[in-house]
């Protein structure tokens, strides 16, 4: 299944081969989003390595306020931090909102630099570390 808008997820989100992927309150439904997931991806939930990709779904502004700023930390200084919400027209019960994602993205040293639908329930703001504070990796 193509994405949300007839783009492929996986580009939409930037998800490249060799990719280190943590997800965290993914929906069931999730790996079916993808008909064009590249080979060769690794799947992490230990906090030992550096991630490439994070993609955290939350329906909780509390969850959000003290998980992302932890996130920040287990990226690579080029990783990414995906955050999806459920959209307004989902109905779907949330005190989540793009403007608290920015703003909490923003307190926690993050920077948004793109938006998507990720399907018809979730809107996703991917979220990097500004190039100006990007340290080496460990």
């Amino acid at each position: 299944m193509s994405g949300y808008s007839g783009t492929p997820l996986a580009k939409k989100l930037g998800i490249k081969p060799g990719f280190r992927i943590k997800l965290i309150n993914a929906p069931d439904h999730y790996m079916e989003l993808f008909t064009d997931l590249p080979v060769e991806l690794y799947f992490d939930d230990t906090l030992s390595l550096q991630k490439d990709f994070i993609h955290f779904f939350t329906l909780n502004k509390d969850e959000l306020l003290i998980r992302l700023p932890l996130l920040k930390g287990q990226i690579k200084p080029d990783g990414m931090i995906w955050v999806s919400w459920p959209k307004k027209a989902s109905k779907v019960v949330t005190d989540v909102t793009e403007d608290l994602v920015r703003g909490t993205a923003l307190k926690s040293g993050l920077v948004d630099i793109k938006i998507c639908a990720v399907d018809e329930t979730w809107s996703g703001l991917k979220l990097v570390i500004p190039v100006k504070d990007r340290q080496p990796s460990v």
